[in-house]
Protein backbone atom coordinates (compact mmCIF):
# COMPACT_ATOMS: atom_id res chain seq x y z
CA UNK A 1 0.00 0.00 0.00
CA UNK A 2 2.91 2.42 0.76
CA UNK A 3 4.35 1.45 -2.89
CA UNK A 4 1.28 3.04 -4.31
CA UNK A 5 0.86 6.11 -2.24
CA UNK A 6 4.35 6.57 -3.31
CA UNK A 7 3.63 6.19 -6.57
CA UNK A 8 0.74 8.30 -6.77
CA UNK A 9 2.52 11.27 -5.06
CA UNK A 10 5.40 11.03 -7.43
CA UNK A 11 2.92 11.17 -10.17
CA UNK A 12 0.69 14.14 -8.34
CA UNK A 13 0.97 17.07 -11.02
CA UNK A 14 1.91 20.57 -9.83
CA UNK A 15 -0.70 23.17 -9.97
CA UNK A 16 -0.45 25.99 -12.67
CA UNK A 17 0.10 28.44 -10.66
CA UNK A 18 3.19 26.98 -9.43
CA UNK A 19 4.66 26.02 -12.46
CA UNK A 20 3.67 29.91 -14.02
CA UNK A 21 5.54 31.43 -10.72
CA UNK A 22 8.29 28.70 -11.41
CA UNK A 23 8.36 29.83 -15.08
CA UNK A 24 8.72 33.60 -14.06
CA UNK A 25 12.10 32.66 -12.78
CA UNK A 26 13.82 30.99 -15.76
CA UNK A 27 15.36 32.84 -18.55
CA UNK A 28 13.55 32.80 -22.18
CA UNK A 29 16.10 30.25 -23.69
CA UNK A 30 15.52 27.62 -21.20
CA UNK A 31 11.44 27.88 -21.61
CA UNK A 32 12.07 26.52 -25.35
CA UNK A 33 12.90 23.15 -24.44
CA UNK A 34 10.52 23.03 -21.21
CA UNK A 35 7.55 24.15 -23.43
CA UNK A 36 7.89 20.63 -24.90
CA UNK A 37 7.43 18.01 -21.96
CA UNK A 38 4.15 18.73 -22.04
CA UNK A 39 0.74 20.43 -22.72
CA UNK A 40 0.10 21.44 -19.30
CA UNK A 41 3.86 23.13 -19.45
CA UNK A 42 3.29 24.77 -22.38
CA UNK A 43 0.05 26.60 -21.14
CA UNK A 44 2.08 27.62 -17.86
CA UNK A 45 5.03 29.00 -19.84
CA UNK A 46 2.44 30.53 -21.89
CA UNK A 47 0.44 32.08 -19.12
CA UNK A 48 3.52 33.33 -17.08
CA UNK A 49 4.86 35.30 -20.31
CA UNK A 50 1.52 36.71 -20.68
CA UNK A 51 0.80 37.66 -17.28
CA UNK A 52 3.40 36.91 -14.76
CA UNK A 53 6.86 37.98 -16.45
CA UNK A 54 6.47 38.90 -19.59
CA UNK A 55 9.44 38.79 -22.29
CA UNK A 56 11.25 41.61 -22.91
CA UNK A 57 13.23 43.60 -25.44
CA UNK A 58 16.57 42.06 -25.63
CA UNK A 59 20.09 44.52 -26.25
CA UNK A 60 22.76 42.83 -28.24
CA UNK A 61 26.27 43.77 -28.92
CA UNK A 62 28.11 42.48 -32.20
CA UNK A 63 31.87 42.47 -31.97
CA UNK A 64 33.36 42.81 -35.73
CA UNK A 65 37.01 42.43 -36.20
CA UNK A 66 38.58 45.46 -37.95
CA UNK A 67 40.99 43.16 -39.85
CA UNK A 68 38.37 40.96 -40.63
CA UNK A 69 34.90 42.20 -41.08
CA UNK A 70 33.48 38.56 -41.86
CA UNK A 71 34.71 37.76 -38.37
CA UNK A 72 32.10 38.60 -35.35
CA UNK A 73 30.89 37.47 -32.19
CA UNK A 74 27.65 38.62 -30.73
CA UNK A 75 26.04 38.81 -27.53
CA UNK A 76 22.63 39.08 -25.93
CA UNK A 77 21.60 40.54 -22.75
CA UNK A 78 17.88 39.85 -21.24
CA UNK A 79 16.42 42.22 -18.75
CA UNK A 80 13.51 39.62 -18.28
CA UNK A 81 16.18 37.29 -16.65
CA UNK A 82 19.13 39.70 -16.36
CA UNK A 83 21.14 36.83 -17.98
CA UNK A 84 23.60 37.77 -20.85
CA UNK A 85 24.45 34.75 -23.60
CA UNK A 86 26.58 34.41 -26.61
CA UNK A 87 24.96 33.48 -30.05
CA UNK A 88 26.52 31.32 -32.21
CA UNK A 89 24.81 31.29 -35.52
CA UNK A 90 25.28 31.12 -39.22
CA UNK A 91 27.08 34.32 -40.07
CA UNK A 92 26.29 36.59 -43.20
CA UNK A 93 29.66 37.10 -44.96
CA UNK A 94 30.21 40.73 -43.46
CA UNK A 95 32.44 42.11 -46.23
CA UNK A 96 32.26 46.22 -44.64
CA UNK A 97 31.82 47.74 -40.91
CA UNK A 98 28.44 46.72 -39.61
CA UNK A 99 26.38 50.13 -38.19
CA UNK A 100 23.36 50.19 -35.92
CA UNK A 101 21.17 53.12 -35.77
CA UNK A 102 18.81 54.43 -32.99
CA UNK A 103 19.15 50.88 -31.09
CA UNK A 104 16.63 48.26 -33.63
CA UNK A 105 18.28 48.65 -37.12
CA UNK A 106 21.51 47.00 -38.17
CA UNK A 107 23.43 47.72 -41.23
CA UNK A 108 26.05 47.90 -43.42
CA UNK A 109 26.92 50.31 -46.30
CA UNK A 110 29.24 49.82 -49.06
CA UNK A 111 29.65 51.33 -52.79
CA UNK A 112 28.54 47.82 -53.93
CA UNK A 113 25.56 47.71 -51.66
CA UNK A 114 23.15 48.55 -48.88
CA UNK A 115 22.80 45.27 -46.66
CA UNK A 116 20.19 45.70 -43.04
CA UNK A 117 18.73 43.63 -40.97
CA UNK A 118 15.12 43.80 -39.13
CA UNK A 119 15.16 40.75 -37.40
CA UNK A 120 15.17 40.82 -33.71
CA UNK A 121 18.55 38.23 -33.45
CA UNK A 122 19.48 39.62 -37.05
CA UNK A 123 19.16 36.09 -39.24
CA UNK A 124 17.54 37.73 -41.60
CA UNK A 125 19.39 40.02 -43.82
CA UNK A 126 18.06 42.06 -46.60
CA UNK A 127 20.33 43.39 -49.64
CA UNK A 128 19.49 46.71 -52.15
CA UNK A 129 20.96 48.45 -54.14
CA UNK A 130 23.30 51.54 -53.15
CA UNK A 131 21.94 54.39 -52.79
CA UNK A 132 22.57 57.55 -55.31
CA UNK A 133 24.87 59.62 -53.01
CA UNK A 134 27.68 57.50 -51.29
CA UNK A 135 28.17 58.14 -47.62
CA UNK A 136 30.60 57.29 -44.92
CA UNK A 137 28.51 58.06 -41.24
CA UNK A 138 25.11 59.03 -42.44
CA UNK A 139 21.52 58.91 -39.89
CA UNK A 140 19.89 55.80 -41.14
CA UNK A 141 16.45 54.72 -39.65
CA UNK A 142 13.59 52.49 -39.94
CA UNK A 143 10.43 54.85 -40.39
CA UNK A 144 7.05 53.12 -41.17
CA UNK A 145 7.83 50.86 -44.30
CA UNK A 146 10.86 52.75 -44.92
CA UNK A 147 14.52 53.39 -44.11
CA UNK A 148 15.60 56.82 -44.50
CA UNK A 149 19.39 57.74 -45.14
CA UNK A 150 20.25 61.53 -44.63
CA UNK A 151 23.28 63.52 -44.39
CA UNK A 152 26.97 61.44 -43.59
CA UNK A 153 28.29 62.48 -47.34
CA UNK A 154 31.46 61.91 -48.18
CA UNK A 155 33.64 65.52 -48.82
CA UNK A 156 33.39 65.21 -52.39
CA UNK A 157 29.49 64.93 -52.82
CA UNK A 158 28.00 67.58 -53.76
CA UNK A 159 24.94 67.09 -51.98
CA UNK A 160 26.31 66.71 -47.83
CA UNK A 161 22.71 67.11 -47.31
CA UNK A 162 21.01 64.85 -49.72
CA UNK A 163 18.22 62.36 -48.17
CA UNK A 164 17.05 59.20 -49.75
CA UNK A 165 14.36 56.93 -48.95
CA UNK A 166 14.53 53.31 -49.58
CA UNK A 167 11.23 51.34 -50.46
CA UNK A 168 11.17 47.61 -49.66
CA UNK A 169 8.46 46.77 -51.76
CA UNK A 170 9.64 48.64 -54.61
CA UNK A 171 13.11 47.94 -53.81
CA UNK A 172 13.58 51.99 -55.03
CA UNK A 173 15.50 55.08 -53.50
CA UNK A 174 13.63 57.88 -53.37
CA UNK A 175 14.51 61.40 -53.30
CA UNK A 176 13.37 63.55 -50.19
CA UNK A 177 13.31 66.76 -49.58
CA UNK A 178 17.35 67.37 -48.02
CA UNK A 179 18.12 68.26 -44.70
CA UNK A 180 17.75 71.86 -43.24
CA UNK A 181 20.84 73.96 -44.09
CA UNK A 182 21.56 74.78 -40.70
CA UNK A 183 22.92 71.08 -40.13
CA UNK A 184 25.21 70.84 -42.60
CA UNK A 185 28.35 70.97 -40.17
CA UNK A 186 27.16 68.54 -38.46
CA UNK A 187 25.22 65.79 -40.55
CA UNK A 188 26.84 62.58 -39.33
CA UNK A 189 25.49 59.97 -37.11
CA UNK A 190 28.69 61.30 -34.85
CA UNK A 191 27.19 64.37 -34.08
CA UNK A 192 23.77 63.88 -34.11
CA UNK A 193 21.26 61.59 -32.26
CA UNK A 194 18.32 59.99 -34.25
CA UNK A 195 14.74 58.75 -32.46
CA UNK A 196 11.66 57.31 -34.34
CA UNK A 197 8.17 58.13 -33.45
CA UNK A 198 5.36 57.13 -35.63
CA UNK A 199 5.93 58.56 -38.94
CA UNK A 200 8.39 60.52 -37.93
CA UNK A 201 12.12 60.80 -37.53
CA UNK A 202 13.60 63.25 -34.85
CA UNK A 203 17.24 64.22 -35.74
CA UNK A 204 19.04 66.38 -32.87
CA UNK A 205 22.46 67.98 -31.97
CA UNK A 206 23.66 66.10 -29.27
CA UNK A 207 25.49 69.41 -27.98
CA UNK A 208 22.79 72.11 -28.76
CA UNK A 209 19.83 69.99 -28.46
CA UNK A 210 18.63 71.34 -32.05
CA UNK A 211 15.78 69.53 -33.35
CA UNK A 212 14.40 68.65 -36.71
CA UNK A 213 11.81 66.20 -37.91
CA UNK A 214 11.35 64.02 -41.02
CA UNK A 215 7.93 63.68 -42.25
CA UNK A 216 7.98 59.67 -44.10
CA UNK A 217 4.27 60.87 -45.24
CA UNK A 218 5.17 63.69 -46.82
CA UNK A 219 9.01 63.48 -47.18
CA UNK A 220 9.16 66.86 -45.97
CA UNK A 221 11.65 68.77 -42.78
CA UNK A 222 9.76 70.47 -40.05
CA UNK A 223 11.49 72.62 -37.30
CA UNK A 224 13.47 73.70 -35.34
CA UNK A 225 12.52 72.54 -32.06
CA UNK A 226 14.65 73.23 -28.89
CA UNK A 227 14.76 69.89 -27.29
CA UNK A 228 17.69 70.88 -24.87
CA UNK A 229 15.51 70.40 -21.38
CA UNK A 230 17.67 72.89 -19.64
CA UNK A 231 20.46 75.56 -20.14
CA UNK A 232 23.12 73.45 -17.82
CA UNK A 233 22.45 70.75 -20.08
CA UNK A 234 25.42 70.36 -22.35
CA UNK A 235 24.88 66.95 -24.19
CA UNK A 236 21.58 65.35 -24.98
CA UNK A 237 20.66 62.19 -26.65
CA UNK A 238 16.70 61.72 -27.73
CA UNK A 239 15.37 58.47 -28.24
CA UNK A 240 11.66 56.68 -28.15
CA UNK A 241 9.97 54.40 -25.40
CA UNK A 242 7.13 53.53 -26.23
CA UNK A 243 6.39 55.56 -29.40
CA UNK A 244 6.91 58.48 -26.42
CA UNK A 245 9.91 60.96 -27.47
CA UNK A 246 12.56 61.40 -25.06
CA UNK A 247 15.56 62.76 -23.84
CA UNK A 248 18.63 61.82 -21.75
CA UNK A 249 20.60 64.49 -20.97
CA UNK A 250 24.18 65.25 -18.93
CA UNK A 251 24.06 68.59 -16.53
CA UNK A 252 27.25 70.40 -15.91
CA UNK A 253 30.10 70.44 -18.50
CA UNK A 254 32.64 68.57 -19.89
CA UNK A 255 34.87 68.77 -17.14
CA UNK A 256 32.33 68.15 -14.70
CA UNK A 257 29.48 66.12 -15.02
CA UNK A 258 27.03 66.64 -12.13
CA UNK A 259 23.96 64.53 -13.39
CA UNK A 260 22.72 62.86 -16.12
CA UNK A 261 18.59 62.88 -16.42
CA UNK A 262 15.96 61.82 -18.37
CA UNK A 263 13.01 63.71 -19.53
CA UNK A 264 10.04 63.10 -21.65
CA UNK A 265 9.11 65.16 -24.57
CA UNK A 266 5.36 66.40 -23.89
CA UNK A 267 2.76 67.95 -26.01
CA UNK A 268 3.57 67.88 -29.91
CA UNK A 269 6.01 68.83 -31.87
CA UNK A 270 5.16 71.19 -34.49
CA UNK A 271 3.99 74.72 -35.64
CA UNK A 272 1.89 76.47 -33.39
CA UNK A 273 1.91 73.41 -30.91
CA UNK A 274 3.27 73.68 -27.51
CA UNK A 275 5.71 71.03 -26.00
CA UNK A 276 8.31 71.01 -23.32
CA UNK A 277 10.46 68.40 -21.83
CA UNK A 278 8.94 67.14 -18.07
CA UNK A 279 11.97 65.44 -15.68
CA UNK A 280 11.05 61.98 -15.05
CA UNK A 281 14.08 59.94 -13.50
CA UNK A 282 17.91 60.94 -12.49
CA UNK A 283 20.89 58.25 -12.81
CA UNK A 284 22.07 57.74 -8.61
CA UNK A 285 25.23 59.67 -7.97
CA UNK A 286 27.18 57.03 -7.15
CA UNK A 287 26.00 55.26 -10.91
CA UNK A 288 27.01 59.25 -12.39
CA UNK A 289 31.11 58.57 -11.07
CA UNK A 290 31.09 55.05 -12.20
CA UNK A 291 29.33 55.74 -15.67
CA UNK A 292 31.95 58.87 -15.98
CA UNK A 293 35.16 58.23 -13.98
CA UNK A 294 34.93 54.69 -13.86
CA UNK A 295 37.17 52.85 -11.52
CA UNK A 296 39.78 55.93 -11.88
CA UNK A 297 40.73 58.16 -9.10
CA UNK A 298 40.63 60.87 -11.50
CA UNK A 299 37.94 63.58 -10.43
CA UNK A 300 36.87 64.74 -13.79
CA UNK A 301 36.45 64.14 -17.08
CA UNK A 302 37.11 65.31 -20.23
CA UNK A 303 35.29 65.48 -23.61
CA UNK A 304 37.00 62.27 -24.60
CA UNK A 305 34.81 60.50 -22.08
CA UNK A 306 31.63 62.24 -22.61
CA UNK A 307 32.21 61.66 -26.16
CA UNK A 308 32.49 57.57 -25.58
CA UNK A 309 29.08 57.44 -23.30
CA UNK A 310 26.17 56.18 -25.56
CA UNK A 311 22.99 55.60 -24.96
CA UNK A 312 20.34 52.86 -26.48
CA UNK A 313 17.21 52.92 -26.26
CA UNK A 314 15.18 49.30 -26.35
CA UNK A 315 12.01 48.90 -25.42
CA UNK A 316 11.33 50.53 -22.35
CA UNK A 317 14.75 50.19 -21.34
CA UNK A 318 17.73 52.69 -21.38
CA UNK A 319 21.20 51.74 -21.32
CA UNK A 320 24.06 53.76 -20.77
CA UNK A 321 27.19 52.37 -21.64
CA UNK A 322 30.67 53.99 -21.45
CA UNK A 323 32.90 52.02 -24.15
CA UNK A 324 35.95 52.68 -21.52
CA UNK A 325 34.23 50.62 -19.13
CA UNK A 326 33.02 47.08 -18.53
CA UNK A 327 29.57 48.21 -16.73
CA UNK A 328 26.51 49.52 -18.37
CA UNK A 329 23.72 51.85 -16.16
CA UNK A 330 20.37 50.76 -16.87
CA UNK A 331 17.06 52.39 -16.89
CA UNK A 332 13.94 50.96 -16.74
CA UNK A 333 10.69 53.37 -17.33
CA UNK A 334 7.65 51.84 -15.55
CA UNK A 335 4.59 53.75 -15.26
CA UNK A 336 6.26 56.95 -16.05
CA UNK A 337 8.98 56.39 -13.13
CA UNK A 338 12.32 55.21 -13.53
CA UNK A 339 13.82 52.16 -11.95
CA UNK A 340 17.72 52.45 -12.10
CA UNK A 341 20.31 49.66 -11.81
CA UNK A 342 23.44 48.27 -13.30
CA UNK A 343 24.78 45.37 -14.94
CA UNK A 344 28.30 44.04 -16.29
CA UNK A 345 28.95 44.11 -20.09
CA UNK A 346 30.63 40.79 -20.52
CA UNK A 347 31.30 41.70 -23.90
CA UNK A 348 33.38 44.80 -22.93
CA UNK A 349 36.56 42.97 -22.63
CA UNK A 350 40.17 43.93 -23.35
CA UNK A 351 39.76 41.68 -26.50
CA UNK A 352 36.65 43.30 -27.53
CA UNK A 353 37.12 46.94 -27.23
CA UNK A 354 40.05 46.46 -29.58
CA UNK A 355 37.16 45.58 -32.23
CA UNK A 356 34.30 47.15 -33.59
CA UNK A 357 31.46 47.08 -30.81
CA UNK A 358 28.12 47.76 -32.35
CA UNK A 359 24.52 47.87 -29.97
CA UNK A 360 21.79 46.87 -31.31
CA UNK A 361 18.49 45.57 -29.94
CA UNK A 362 14.75 44.04 -30.49
CA UNK A 363 11.95 42.24 -29.05
CA UNK A 364 12.69 38.43 -28.87
CA UNK A 365 9.98 36.13 -28.26
CA UNK A 366 9.68 32.63 -27.69
CA UNK A 367 8.97 31.91 -31.27
CA UNK A 368 11.88 33.72 -32.18
CA UNK A 369 14.13 31.74 -30.79
CA UNK A 370 12.48 28.28 -31.24
CA UNK A 371 12.99 29.32 -35.40
CA UNK A 372 16.60 30.83 -34.04
CA UNK A 373 17.74 27.04 -33.15
CA UNK A 374 16.11 25.78 -35.72
CA UNK A 375 18.38 27.43 -37.87
CA UNK A 376 21.13 26.01 -35.81
CA UNK A 377 21.70 29.03 -33.84
CA UNK A 378 23.14 28.04 -30.00
CA UNK A 379 23.08 30.04 -27.01
CA UNK A 380 25.63 29.63 -24.45
CA UNK A 381 25.29 31.68 -20.97
CA UNK A 382 27.83 33.55 -20.16
CA UNK A 383 28.54 35.15 -16.83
Amino acid sequence: MATCIDEREDKAPMHGDILEAIFSHVPLIHLVSASHVSHEWKRAISTSLRYVNPAKPWLTVHIQSPRAPHVTATFAFDPRSREWFEIHAPSPNHITALRASHSTLLYMLSPREFTFSLDPLRLTWHHARPPRVWRTDPIVARVGSHIILAGGACDFEDEPLAVEAYDPESLAWLRCEPMPEILKGSTASTWLAVAVSGDKMHVTEKKSGVTYSFDCGTMTWQGPYNLRPSENVFYCVTGTIRGRLMVAGLVGDAENVKEVKLWEVKGELGLGLRYWCEEIGAIPKEMVVRLVMGEGDCCCCCWGVVGSIEVHWVGDYVYFQNRMEMEMVVCEVVNGRCEWWSVRNVAGNDVSRMGRMVFCGGHVGLEDLKRAIKDNCTFVEKK
